[in-house]
């Protein structure tokens, strides 16, 4: 570590080793999520799996692909993550545009109200009555497709409006300016000056929106009815009381609970993929976002 001082040297050193001891403390559980479904069932039941598979096999896997169930609530997943983003991204942008304009009427107000709701939540009894009254009109028009309301009742997040907000207030106004001499409208100016200059902002917001309908379960499973409907997670959460509940017979090469594993695994492959390719637009879009100059 060459033109650095003692201290500045030691420091490094006990910051990168606390990063890589962090590092490997997340990557393990997925790690050991892996080995338990890839391990026999005596070698789970025994504690032998710790970090590699023990009695390898596959069993647990196959099973999965062939249960028509899971691929269901994997495509309702999808379905809810999909649409999900989509319709809360709008949302966001619309409402931040909005609110980083100074000539908004009542600007300072509706800010406020934005981020009170931030720091007062609301409670489950009034997010449980708004699921409610949406569910309510959609039987009315006729849509009882239970997906759409997880959908539409959680399209807002005041935090992303706020890292939104703050993106768009930095966007020079010069540009602005010369866009609007040029004949830009509202719509334009959104479209083809905002959203492309705070490109990081909102991939990180639309990650952030992904990774929440991805890994929802509360409200999905309180509001949706029909377990044909049912995402990913609570299809899962609800395997694995059907486990707790039963006593299972060594019939199978893999323990009960490697199945579940098996689960989480599949589960968590999308967001593997998906995530380098947007990890390069977060740091910038945190840091774009979340600091106000």
């Amino acid at each position: 570590m060459k033109g650095l001082s003692k201290s500045e040297a030691i420091f490094k050193v006990v910051a990168h080793t606390f990063l890589i001891i962090f590092a490997l403390m997340c990557l393990y559980p997925f790690v050991y999520a892996v080995s338990a479904a890839l391990s026999g069932r005596t070698a789970f039941y025994t504690g032998k799996v710790v970090l590699f598979p023990v009695d390898f096999q596959l069993d647990a896997f196959l099973t999965i692909v062939k249960t028509k169930r899971f691929w269901v609530s994997y495509a309702n997943t999808l379905f809810v993550t999909f649409y999900g983003t989509i319709w809360a991204l709008v949302l966001a942008i619309m409402g931040a545009y909005a609110l980083s304009k100074k000539r908004l009427v009542f600007r300072r107000a509706f800010n406020f109200y934005l981020v009170f709701t931030m720091w007062f939540s609301a409670g489950l009894i009034p997010q449980f009555l708004n699921y409610k009254a949406t569910q309510s009109i959609f039987e009315t028009v006729g849509i009882m497709d239970d997906k759409w309301l997880v959908v539409i009742a959680m399209g807002m997040a005041a935090y992303n409006v706020v890292l939104l907000r703050n993106a768009f207030e930095g966007v020079p106004s010069e540009i602005e300016e010369a866009a609007i001499v040029d004949g830009a409208k509202e719509f334009q100016l959104l479209t083809k000056v905002y959203v492309p200059m705070s490109k990081s902002a909102v991939a990180t917001v639309a990650l952030f929106f992904g990774i929440s309908r991805w890994n929802g379960y509360f409200w999905a499973r309180t509001m949706i009815r029909n377990r044909n409907e049912w995402p990913l997670q609570v299809y899962i959460r609800d395997q694995l009381e059907e486990i707790a509940a039963a006593e299972y017979e060594a019939t199978t090469t893999y323990a009960p609970n490697s199945l579940i594993y098996a689960m989480i695994v599949c589960a968590i492959i999308p967001i593997i993929i998906i995530y380098p390719y947007i990890q390069k637009y977060f740091a910038a879009g945190v840091n774009m976002g979340g600091v106000k100059e």
